[in-house]
C-alpha cells in the first residue's frame, strides 16, 4: 500500500540523487487513541511508511489515516518474520533500511519514545546512517495511567515521585520514604515488592493501587495495602500490562476516579446503524465511557423507477410547488445527489419553502448552503411536522403542491394531513430501504448469548431488521428505545424494553441510556455490590421464569 510518490523526500528515491527520507519518532501514547497529539496525527497522515510496535497499532493508523489504498505501508516492528520479538538493533535496522529507500518513516512507538522505549538507541542508529529525524513526545503510561485511574502522582503535601523499573534487582531500602512510588512491571513479583518495602521501614497499611491496561474501556483497577496487595491483585486476576502506584496519594481515587465510573463504564453497546448514521450516535457514547459497535440493519438504495423523481426534480426547478418537505437526511442526500446529477445547485430552491422534520435533518440542509423554513416545534416527528405546517392560503400561497421526497416504506399519515390542510403532495419515492446482510457469525452469537451490554435501537424498523438478520438480543442484554413507537415495535418482538428517550432525538437517548447506567451502577455501591456490567450477570430468576413461561 506504499503510495507512489517521486517528489525529493518523499516516494522512491530518484536514481543518481542522495535523497534520503527522514523518520519521525511518535509516541502513540498508553492506550488511548485520543491522547494522540495533533503533530503525531499530522505526521501518520504525511507518512509513506509506518514502522509499527505492538499489534494495536495498525488499527490506531487505519482509524487516523483512513482504510484505503492511499494509505501508508506497514511495517511491523515489533515482531520478525518468523515472530520473534525483535531487538533494539533489529528494530533500528528496519527503521533505517525503510528511510534508506527515500521515503517519509514514522517510528510509532507505545507511550513517549524517549521514556523507557528504545527511541534512543534507533535515534542513535539514524545519526550514524547519516538519516534526519525528529521526535515527537507522546503521553506516557508513566502518568497517565494513575490519571485515568483517579490518582494524581503529586499533591501540596506530597512532591516527590520516583519511577522504578522492577525487572531488575532494585535496593529498596533507598525506596522507604513517604515518596509516591510508580512501578513498571511490578505485576508478577508484587508480593516480594512489598515484604521488601515494609521491611526497609515503609508502614504496611501503606496505600497500594495497581491498573491494567489503563486509559482504555478495559480497565481496571485493584486498591490495597503492601500488607494485602499480593492477596487482592491476584484475587483480581490482575496480568500486565500494569502500573503500581505506592503512597498516600492512592487514598485520593475513592474523590477522584473519573474514568471507570463513567455511567457506561467499558459497557459493548451494538448500534444498529451504518456507520455514517452513527457518528453522533456513537461518538456520545465513547463520551460515557461506552465501546460501540455499528451494526447495519438497512441499506439505502435507488428507487426503482428513477422516473417519478427525475421528473419532481424538473417540477422543483420550473416552479411547480411551493414547499418541499425532507423527513430524513436520506431524503436530503437523494434530491442533493440527483442536482448533482443534473448539474444544479441549491440555486434552484430560490423562492421554495423548506421544512424539516427534525434538528438532524436541518443540519444535513444547512450543509447545502439552504435553510429550513419550518422544523417542529415540539415532538421531531411527521405527526410534530403536521402541528406546525400551515394551512393552503388561496391569498398567501400562489402555489397549493408540496414536493415530498421518501423512503420507499414511509407511511401515508404525512400525505394525509398535508391533504387535509388543503395541500396537494407530489409524494415522491426518493429511495429505498432494504434489509441489510446479516452480521458476521461471531456478532449473531454475541447478540444472542448476551455478550453485548445494550442495544439502542432509533426506529421501528431497526428493531425488525435486526431480530430479521441476527435474531433477538438476549434478555440480560438492556434495550433502550428512541420513542413509543419503537417501544411498541420492540415489545412486539417479544423484547422488553428499559429505557425510553424522552424526546426522539439520538443524543437524547443515549443520555437516557447513561442515566439508567449512572443508577444502576449507583445501586450497586449503595449496596456493596461490585460493579458490573449487563452482560456479566446471569438472568435473575424472575427473568428465567419468564422465559420459561414464554417458551410454554
Amino acid at each position: 500500500m506504499t503510495r507512489g510518490k517521486t517528489t525529493p523526500g518523499s516516494g522512491t528515491a530518484r536514481a543518481g540523487t542522495t535523497c534520503r527520507g527522514r523518520v519521525s519518532f511518535v509516541g502513540s501514547g498508553p492506550g488511548d487513541p485520543g491522547l494522540l497529539t495533533v503533530r503525531a496525527a499530522e505526521l501518520l497522515h504525511e507518512a509513506d511508511v509506518v514502522v509499527t510496535e505492538v499489534p494495536e497499532h495498525a488499527d490506531l493508523v487505519r482509524a487516523v489515516c483512513g482504510a484505503t489504498e492511499a494509505g501508508p505501508e506497514l511495517v511491523d516492528g515489533g515482531f520478525g518474520e518468523d515472530g520473534q520479538p525483535l531487538t533494539h538493533a533489529a528494530r533500528s535496522k528496519v527503521v533505517v533500511r525503510q528511510a534508506k529507500r527515500g521515503l517519509r518513516v514514522v517510528r510509532l512507538m507505545a507511550g513517549d519514545p524517549f521514556l523507557y522505549a528504545s527511541g534512543p538507541e534507533e535515534a542513535q542508529a539514524c545519526v550514524k546512517a547519516g538519516i534526519s529525524f525528529e521526535l515527537v513526545p507522546g503521553v506516557s503510561s508513566v502518568s497517565a495511567v494513575p490519571a485515568y485511574a483517579g490518582i494524581p502522582l503529586t499533591t501540596k503535601d506530597h512532591r516527590e515521585v520516583a519511577v522504578v523499573t522492577c525487572g531488575d534487582k532494585v535496593d529498596w531500602v533507598q525506596y522507604a520514604d513517604r515518596r509516591t512510588l510508580v512501578l513498571l512491571s511490578a505485576v508478577g513479583q508484587i508480593g516480594e515488592i512489598a515484604k521488601a518495602l515494609v521491611a526497609a521501614g515503609r508502614a504496611p497499611q501503606t496505600p497500594v493501587a495497581m491498573t491494567r491496561v489503563g486509559t482504555t474501556t478495559e480497565q481496571a483497577t485493584v486498591t490495597s495495602t503492601l500488607e494485602r496487595i499480593a492477596v487482592d491483585a491476584r484475587a483480581a486476576r490482575m496480568a500486565p500490562p500494569a502500573i503500581t502506584v505506592v503512597g498516600d496519594v492512592v487514598g485520593l481515587r475513592d474523590a477522584l476516579s473519573w474514568f471507570e465510573t463513567k455511567p457506561l463504564f467499558g459497557w459493548r453497546v451494538l448500534v444498529p446503524r451504518t456507520k455514517e448514521q452513527a457518528g453522533t450516535l456513537s461518538q456520545r457514547l465513547r463520551g460515557y465511557g461506552a465501546v460501540p459497535d455499528e451494526v447495519p440493519t438497512i441499506s439505502v438504495e435507488p428507487p426503482r423507477n428513477p422516473q417519478q423523481m427525475d421528473k419532481a426534480v424538473r417540477g422543483l426547478v420550473e416552479g411547480r410547488y411551493e414547499w418541499i418537505a425532507f423527513t430524513s437526511v436520506n431524503a436530503v442526500k437523494a434530491v442533493r445527489e440527483k442536482f448533482e446529477e443534473y448539474g444544479l445547485d441549491a440555486r434552484a430552491f430560490s423562492g421554495l419553502k423548506i421544512a424539516a422534520v427534525g434538528d438532524k435533518t436541518a443540519q444535513a440542509i444547512a450543509q447545502w448552503g439552504l435553510r429550513a423554513d419550518l422544523v417542529p416545534s415540539g415532538e421531531q416527528s411527521a405527526a410534530g411536522l403536521l402541528e406546525d405546517w400551515p394551512e393552503y392560503d388561496e391569498l398567501l400561497d400562489p402555489i397549493n403542491r408540496v414536493f415530498l421526497p421518501r423512503a420507499d416504506i414511509a407511511t401515508e399519515n404525512l400525505v394525509a394531513g398535508l391533504v387535509d390542510l388543503g395541500w396537494e403532495c407530489d409524494d415522491v419515492t426518493a429511495y429505498r430501504t432494504v434489509r441489510a446482510a446479516p452480521p458476521p457469525a461471531p456478532t449473531r452469537d454475541a447478540i444472542k448469548t448476551g455478550k453485548f451490554d445494550a442495544v439502542v435501537f432509533t426506529s421501528s424498523s431497526t428493531v425488525r431488521n435486526l431480530v430479521g438478520i441476527a435474531g433477538k438480543p438476549h434478555p440480560s442484554t438492556i434495550i433502550a428505545v428512541i420513542g413509543p413507537a419503537t417501544a411498541k415495535t420492540a415489545e412486539e418482538h417479544g423484547l422488553r424494553v428499559d429505557v425510553m428517550a424522552p424526546k426522539p432525538d439520538v443524543e437524547v437517548l443515549v443520555d437516557a441510556l447513561a442515566d439508567f447506567g449512572a443508577a444502576r451502577r449507583l445501586a450497586m455501591v449503595e449496596a456493596g455490590q461490585p460493579v458490573t456490567r449487563p452482560s456479566d450477570r446471569k438472568p435473575s430468576a424472575r427473568r428465567r421464569t419468564r422465559e420459561a413461561g414464554a417458551a410454554t
